[in-house]
């Protein structure tokens, strides 16, 4: 049995970098989503923190469904 070192190292890294990105992506998404809520309640709108929440959550949803597509074809 040989292990191929190399691979298993840029499989690791993928995976790192993939995760801390989504959630990083999430994490914008929820702080979109407050700063609507803080600008609301400051009598205020926020569209364009709204729109980026979900722009955000888009592109999470897009990276989950992309991955599970890779998965399985």
């Amino acid at each position: 049995m040989d292990i191929d070192w190399a691979a298993l190292g840029s499989v690791f890294g993928v995976s790192l970098v993939a995760t801390v990105a989504l959630v990083g992506l999430f994490t914008l998404g929820i702080v979109g989503l407050s700063k609507q809520e803080a600008a609301t309640a400051q009598g205020g709108s926020a569209p364009l923190a709204r729109t980026g929440a979900y722009a955000c959550f888009a592109l999470c949803a897009a990276a989950v469904s992309y991955g599970i597509f890779l998965i399985v074809v």
